[in-house]
């Protein structure tokens, strides 16, 4: 027994560095064959292995041969150690063959090898007796190493064997105990045909679906109508439905990237209140959340996304059947929501263990599962952009999305008031998103596509500035105001541009999209824009009071450095109309009048005095192509142009804008000037005289935005000179210039 694990390791090293075998395949397929013939683990009476490796893996002078037979009555454990072996020699023999470096003479054996263990009418039949052994390894290792069977069979183009098909026809339709196990193995070869790089794996996928596609509905209805009357069949349901989410969410992404159609492809767009039905069932909180953030990347389109090696294919066109499907899916969801699904969904957060398990006397963690909370947030905001597209009536709109917003945002309000009182409900975006900047920005562009789809409607029935006061009270008491949203999320970073520049560059968000849209919006909707500035800044001073009044001896023993108040808005979470409407409406000239800019005094990390701190340099490789338009605001269009290339290039952009002249370049102090429109209530005075009566507050929030603004023109002015930017930045300057102009124009009127 010793001698068969030494010469299977010996095996095991020449076929690791992917050197060529020179035995006849035959006394391979001997060492290789599984030493379990049943799911107990009873050994096969012999084999024979003939060996011409030496301790090191190298060919000896002459070889040695080495007739082994395995004892009738020999250790399980010794049984078990040899078949793992076995399998883990097969798997990376079926690595190395679809290796590209692999040399051709070792993977020519390596493949012939491999036909003539297929060739075995009960090879693949002993692969899936080890699924119900008791060793989880083990048939842990079978699973993937079937799996990597099928995939090789797909790839050489040789027929799936028929008791694989029926294995899996059988126990998909049964539902019986092996689903598990052959889910995962499905799963695992959908795996390896997005990760392989070849040109036909459009052609293999549809090979591999063909074979499947009526079973997979099958089981799709099988699964969602499962009753549970006992422990034991529950822990059964939730462990196919955690594999099979796993499998669902490969065949959406096969239809976003392959120019593929099936029906399994189409299943949970044709059926969506099977999976949403899921929030409902009596399971633990975390596969509600499993099936929340899984309907939250169908909506997206982002299904699959991290399974590709390199760049990520193409997004496949748009189609009236894709969109007909996306719409039932925000249906479905809204239709959920109406009846009670955020009631039924629980947030309370666990403390995570490993292995799932909690232990005993460990308290609970404190607050909400902020996982789930994003996701159906982002759910809820994305279905009823993707409704609105869909919806010609104003009046429809209107009704949907105050019912709508209304029960997300009471849903959010006790999760987000321990961090502090929401006096804006626009603020409920950057307080829930705030530690996930991919999810802020696609529910900031959701709520902005929101925000001009009603915009558009009001204008084509000419009654936007009949009802500009209910208007605004409308999209501020929704929570949905794109200049409050942009304007909490600069607060976020500081007003700080090189985390913008940072963005832009990088891929991994839909940001040049978002901040493209917003502004335009800007150019059309500046008085609106400079209104809630002044807004933001009374808010910030009466704060400053309220705190200051309230521990005045606390903050005389504090520097003037620390951080500031947490701005917040001047609406009340449930205020009544006339507050909200007088937040989008003219400051009065008493509250303006109190606002005084001061470089001396209540210094903050936001004060123009100070240098904006650097932000940490995530950014991604990129090319340096310019053939791009950011006018474009296609995601999939704005994600292709900025591709990865060599390390060099990173190198040069973090010199380009982390260096220490270009540091100070980015962050030089402009001397304050009034921003926005010219009249008396404009907060331009400076007061350096300290009353008891006086407030002091920092630089303007319209100063700090444009600031930040030209600071980041400058920026990708400069990388752009350097042909260090990712894609052609011209259009992004050129609105960024159009800002700067509508702004020095509103100062100076005449």
């Amino acid at each position: 027994m010793r001698d068969v694990f030494e010469v299977l390791e010996q095996l095991y090293k020449k076929v690791l560095l992917g050197a060529t075998l020179e035995n006849d395949n035959q006394d391979y397929v001997f060492c290789l064959s599984p030493a379990f013939s049943d799911g107990a683990g009873s050994p096969v009476t012999s084999s024979k292995c003939t060996s011409t490796l030496g301790a090191q893996g190298k060919r000896q002078p002459s070889p040695v041969s080495l007739s082994i037979s395995v004892a009738p009555v020999c250790l399980k454990s010794d049984a078990r150690d040899i078949t793992l072996l076995q399998l883990t020699v097969i798997k990376v023999m079926l690595t190395r063959v679809l290796s590209a470096e692999t040399e051709f003479p070792a993977k020519e054996k390596y493949r012939e090898i491999i036909q003539v263990l297929l060739l075995s009418s009960d090879f693949e039949s002993k692969l899936m007796c080890m699924f119900q052994n008791a060793d989880k390894l083990l048939s842990h290792m079978a699973a993937k190493c079937l799996a990597s069977l099928q995939y090789f069979q797909l790839r050489d183009k040789i027929t799936l064997s028929n008791s694989w098909i029926a294995f899996c026809q059988k126990n998909l339709s049964e539902y019986s105990d092996k689903v598990v196990y052959c889910l995962w193995t499905l799963t695992a070869v959908m795996k390896e045909i997005y990760k392989d790089t070849c040109s036909q794996k459009t052609e293999i996928l549809k090979q591999f679906l063909t074979l499947f596609d009526t079973i997979f509905e099958v089981f799709y209805n099988s699964l969602f109508s499962q009753h549970f009357e006992n422990p034991q069949e529950t822990y059964k349901i939730v462990n196919s439905l955690i594999c099979f989410l796993e499998l669902l969410e490969l065949l959406i992404a096969s239809r976003i990237h392959l120019d593929l159609h099936f029906t399994c492809q189409r299943i949970l767009f044709l059926k969506p209140a099977c999976v949403l039905d899921v929030v409902t069932w009596p399971v633990e909180a975390f596969v509600k959340r499993r099936v929340i953030v899984f309907l939250k990347k169908c909506l997206l389109w982002t299904a699959g996304e991290d399974l590709f090696r390199g760049a990520a294919p193409a997004v496949a066109p748009p189609s009236r059947h894709l969109d007909v499907d996306t719409l039932a899916l925000a249906d479905a969801v809204l239709q959920a929501v109406d009846l009670g699904l955020l009631r039924t969904l629980s947030v309370h957060r666990k403390p995570a263990c490993f292995g799932g398990e909690v232990q005993p006397g460990r308290e609970q963690g404190p607050g909400p599962d902020h996982v789930t909370l994003r996701a159906a947030s982002l759910l809820i905001i994305k279905s009823l952009e993707i409704k609105f597209q869909n919806c010609a009536s104003a009046k429809e709109m209107k009704v949907h999305l105050q019912r709508f917003m209304s029960e997300l945002l009471t849903f959010l309000k006790p999760h987000l008031e321990p961090s502090g009182p929401l006096h804006n409900p626009c603020e409920w975006l950057s307080r829930v998103f705030i530690e996930q900047d991919d999810d802020m920005l696609e529910a900031a562009k959701a709520s902005m596509g929101v925000y001009l789809k009603l915009a558009r409607e009001y204008e084509a029935a000419e009654s936007l500035t009949q009802e500009t006061e209910v208007w605004n009270h409308h999209t501020h008491e929704n929570g949905y105001n794109p200049h409050c949203i942009f304007l909490f999320f600069l607060k976020n970073v500081g007003f700080d541009s090189t985390v913008l520049l940072d963005f832009l560059i990088s891929s991994e968000t839909c940001f040049l999209e978002y901040f493209v849209r917003y502004l335009k919006l800007l150019h059309r909707d500046w008085a609106m824009f400079f209104s809630i500035c002044r807004y933001f800044d009374v808010t910030e001073c009466n704060d400053s009071i309220n705190i200051r009044g309230g521990i005045t001896s606390l903050v005389q023993g504090r520097s003037s450095h620390h951080t500031e108040s947490r701005p917040v808005a001047a609406v009340a979470w449930h205020g009544n109309a006339h507050a909200c409407v007088s937040w989008a409406s003219d400051a009065s000239s008493e509250s303006l009048n109190q606002v005084v800019v001061s470089q001396e005094s209540h210094a903050t990390p936001q004060t123009s005095s100070q240098p904006s701190p650097q932000a940490p340099h995530g950014l991604v490789d990129y090319d340096t192509s310019d053939d791009s338009e950011v006018e474009s605001t296609d995601p999939c269009l704005a994600k292709s142009k900025q591709t990865p290339l060599h390390q060099e290039a990173m190198k040069k952009v973090r010199s380009a804008v982390g260096t220490s002249r270009h540091q100070r370049e980015l962050s030089l102090e402009l001397q304050p000037r009034p921003v926005g429109p010219k009249d008396s209530s404009t907060p331009s005075s400076v007061d350096r005289e300290m009353t008891p009566n006086s407030i002091v507050c920092e630089v303007g929030t319209s100063h700090r935005t444009m600031k930040c603004f030209e600071e980041l023109q400058g920026a990708i002015s400069r990388l752009q000179n350097k042909n260090l930017f990712p894609y052609n930045p011209t259009a992004l300057l050129k609105l960024l210039k159009q800002t700067e102009i509508i702004c020095n124009k509103s100062m100076n009127p005449l």
